[in-house]
């Protein structure tokens, strides 16, 4: 699954423009390297995301092309 859909999916990010926006703009990393939009995401990757005025670092644990608001957290781990 792409990085952006995946951010999307798991409402990480809330729409998918702004995923590849920031994944443009170089905020987004997969396994401590730089992402592009279009980087495949596995279960079991380490994803790391810096916002505005923080950042978020998570592990992938499942991949679904689409799910309900309240599955949306299954869907990673939080580790730092």
């Amino acid at each position: 699954m792409r990085i952006d859909k995946f951010l999307k999916n798991s409402r990480i990010i809330k729409r998918r423009t702004v995923a590849k926006d920031a994944c443009d703009q170089g905020r987004v990393s997969v396994n401590d390297k730089q992402a592009k939009a279009g980087t495949e995401v596995q279960v079991g990757d380490e994803i790391f995301v810096q916002f505005g005025n923080g950042s978020l670092r998570v592990e992938v644990l499942a991949l679904t092309e689409s799910c309900r608001k309240e599955d949306a957290a299954g869907m990673y781990r939080v580790i730092e």
